[in-house]
């Protein structure tokens, strides 16, 4: 079953129809952003979330020290480095985190653009022993994430197959009930994350809208992959 996460959580009702969609985490974003929130905040939507429910924090650049003090006060499950986190500092986080599931994001964007992309993948992939799965998004540095734009797919489909092939995978970037089907054909990844494509208004879930998402992943499931 593709694991679903839906980020850019800001309110309770919100988590709350996440969940009753279905939803196996839900994202809570500490960096720089127009769907922020708030330690205390997303400490008091967790304390009202399902145990099975992973909650997961989403970080740019922070310290190992000060991302695990967060997590502990949030009640994370888990955290996503979304960031210019190196490779060589993954094991750095782990030791900070420990059980707790860590996600690396890249960005498919600036991998396309790089001529060492295969050098760049293969240092994270070394370090796969100390982090759960990398997420590939379609970000840049100036909004890392939640651009509603996908990424170019075709193109970015032997990076995915070589990450896919040794460790967990995470599509996001632009999904939404409409296109989602394709992605989980094309990629079969572990999983996929979703911000702007179950939104209303920014920082505000849409329940039709989560509902049609999770409809369609579950949908992509039962037809064959693209080949």
């Amino acid at each position: 079953m593709t694991w679903v996460k839906i980020c850019a959580t800001t309110n309770l009702p919100d988590a709350l129809a996440s969940v009753a969609a279905g939803a196996n985490a839900l994202g809570f974003i500490f960096a720089p952003s127009t769907r922020r929130i708030t330690v205390e905040a997303a400490a008091g939507i967790i304390a009202e979330l399902p145990p099975s429910v992973e909650k997961i924090g989403v970080f740019v650049n922070e310290t190992p020290t000060d991302l695990a003090e967060v997590a502990e006060k949030a009640g994370l499950t888990g955290a996503q480095l979304h960031g210019d986190e190196l490779a060589t500092q993954i094991a750095d986080f782990r030791r900070a985190l420990g059980q707790r599931k860590i996600i690396k994001t890249l960005q498919a964007r600036q991998l396309l653009e790089n001529d060492a992309r295969e050098q760049v993948i293969g240092e994270y992939l070394k370090a796969r022993e100390h982090f759960d799965a990398v997420l590939l998004d379609s970000g840049w540095p100036q909004q890392r994430g939640g651009t509603g734009i996908p990424f170019d797919w075709e193109l970015a489909v032997p990076i995915a197959g070589a990450i896919g092939s040794v460790m967990r995978l995470i599509i996001a970037g632009g999904l939404n009930a409409e296109n989602v089907s394709k992605a989980i054909r094309l990629f079969r990844p572990f999983g996929v994350d979703v911000v702007s494509g179950v939104e209303g208004a920014i920082g505000k879930k849409d329940e039709a809208r989560l509902d049609s998402f999770l409809a369609s992943v579950r949908q992509a499931e039962q037809l064959e992959p693209i080949s």
